[in-house]
């Protein structure tokens, strides 16, 4: 971390003292870990972790109600900062001061399909004294000012004569601890527009295709959508040109054949490093889990970026797009597959389609080879669920798992990756799963669990209702990324703490409880936890947290 980050982040934390400020609730997040360090680095400070920003909101205004004196509450980005929403309306009507403190992304990066964004500013809209939207850091002079004396109106707003809650939102650009570097202004380009309005125009599929051909590697890129097989079949017939590989995370829920590549960070750990790179991405459906893949797009140059979809923004995720067509993703790709003819040596496709089957090969034999852990266990989860099955996905590190393994026999795959947020992900598989004829099975982490259980106080949860719940003490993913996993507070501040007296509960709300603490154990009871069909089934599988991370870090990074 630079001396400017340092300076702006403990600006706020000494700020907050100055004005009264004595408490903290914080919440853990990927985007706030600045700021929770910065908080809990603060000697004049208390602070207190609690998971979900619900229960925190709550507690920081009866904490504020005791003390008679302003509290802090910080949370991360996306559907963390809603979930103050019902706290800070009491503390609006009652004269409370809260200072509410949301993590963001930089502006430019709302609406563009990167995970858990949402447009934070004026979410309070109606129950807020004052909205405050602070810029991304920056070396300027004139930049620090209006920081520090948007910061101290803010505060002053939040304790005048009419106390209450005030809302600061941050943005925080990556990465999250920066090293000391200059940001460079990339170029101007202009995006282009064209609306087919689910059919193009005879002179638009001409100017396509016309495109098109100049490409020898073309990646069509799918993000999470519903099942559409008008899709499917126009995505197979390009995908039997030389130049085109069709790649798809698993909530895209697409079914084709040669040509698709699923396992897309698997694939791209096993690439080589001069294997040909695409010249033109296109592409479709929701934001992409993969982080891998957009760092590899963003890192090329002279990449052309299509994007296909009903949308009124441009959705830039790789700041290099280059036309918007604005409609029908199958009408579009079906009016080009019928007119393109094949293009270059298939160099592209060959490369990047022996990479994905040596990553199936890779990942298999890893997973056999590994020590206990989520990895292990995730795999031999999927490997053992029945075709045609519904699998939803927690966030966090299930969905991420999920991706690096064979999932096509499956029947719908779902994850909540709208905005990545891990609040409701058991509600929404319940949800599915009551009116689905197919069972569904939802792998859970902990932490999304534990924010949601909740959900099983549910009365019409169906007996084919199946939740395999990975406790590996807290947020796994905290453990794994580097913006949060060698930090001292990793533990405290990230990680956990996790309350999950799973089995309790599951007495307690009449469910199926089983439970595997090793391969033995889970081996003998996958069986029967996907038979169980008098109410629904829950499994606990634990696992160690460090060994889980390792595991998945030496996956990506072996020695």
């Amino acid at each position: 971390m630079n001396i400017q980050e340092k300076k702006a982040k403990n600006q706020l934390a000494s700020l907050l003292v100055r004005y009264g400020v004595r408490h903290a609730v914080l919440s853990p997040g990927s985007r706030n870990a600045p700021l929770l360090v910065a908080l809990e680095n603060s000697s004049e400070l208390t602070t207190h972790i609690v998971i979900d920003e619900r229960s925190a909101a709550f507690i920081a205004l009866g904490m504020a109600q005791a003390a008679g004196e302003p509290v802090a509450l910080v949370c991360t980005s996306g559907t963390a900062p809603l979930n103050y929403a019902p706290a800070v309306a009491e503390a609006f009507y009652r004269h409370i001061p809260l200072v509410v403190i949301t993590a963001d992304r930089p502006s430019e990066w709302i609406d563009q399909d990167d995970s858990q964004t949402i447009v934070q500013p004026g979410i309070y809209a109606n129950f807020i004294k004052g909205t405050f939207d602070l810029p991304v850091d920056s070396l300027e002079a004139d930049r620090q000012w209006y920081v520090n004396r948007t910061l101290n109106d803010a505060l002053a707003l939040a304790t005048a004569s009419a106390p209450g809650p005030v809302h600061i939102n941050i943005r925080i650009a990556e990465p999250l601890f920066p090293p000391d570097d200059v940001p460079v202004t990339a170029s101007p380009r202009v995006i282009g527009c064209m609306a087919n309005n689910d059919r193009l125009s005879e002179a638009n599929i001409d100017a396509l295709c016309h495109q098109f051909s100049h490409f020898s590697s073309v990646l069509i890129l799918a993000g999470f959508m519903h099942h559409e097989p008008a899709l499917i079949e126009s995505l197979n017939r390009l995908a039997t040109l030389p130049q085109v590989v069709v790649m798809h995370e698993a909530q895209s829920n697409l079914h084709g054949g040669r040509g698709f590549i699923a396992n897309i960070d698997a694939t791209l750990r096993c690439l080589s490093a001069d294997a040909p790179l695409p010249q033109l991405v296109i592409t479709l459906g929701g934001s992409l889990t993969s982080r891998m893949i957009k760092t590899r797009l963003r890192s090329i140059d002279d990449l052309q970026h299509w994007s296909i979809g009903h949308s009124s923004r441009a959705i830039d995720c790789f700041r290099r797009l280059t036309l918007r067509i604005a409609g029908s993703a199958a009408s579009t790709l079906d009016a080009i597959a019928r007119r393109m003819q094949p293009v270059g040596d298939g160099a592209f496709k060959s490369a990047w389609l022996a990479a994905s089957a040596e990553a199936k090969r890779f990942a298999a034999g890893y997973a056999a080879a590994s020590p206990w852990s989520n990895f292990k266990a995730i795999q031999s989860l999927i490997a053992h669920i029945a075709p045609d099955t519904n699998l939803q996905l927690s966030n966090g590190t299930a969905v991420r798992y999920a991706q690096l393994f064979d999932y096509h026999h499956l029947a719908h795959i779902h994850c909540n990756r709208g905005v990545s947020g891990i609040d409701g992900c058991t509600s929404t598989a319940i949800g599915f799963a009551a009116l689905s004829p197919r069972p569904t099975v939802l792998i859970s982490g902990d932490m999304s669990f534990q924010y949601d259980m909740g959900a099983l106080a549910t009365t019409f949860i169906p007996p084919t209702f199946k939740m395999a719940v990975l406790n590996n003490s807290g947020g796994g993913i905290f453990r794994f990324i580097p913006a949060t996993r060698n930090l001292p507070q990793l533990e405290r501040c990230f990680a956990g703490p996790v309350n999950l007296p799973l089995q309790q509960l599951c007495h307690a709300f009449r469910l199926n409880y089983f439970r595997a603490d090793c391969p033995e154990a889970l081996t003998a009871v996958l069986p029967q936890w996907l038979a169980a069909n008098d109410a629904p089934a829950v499994l606990e599988i634990i696992t160690d947290p460090q060994v889980s991370a390792d595991t998945l870090r030496n996956f990506f990074n072996p020695k």
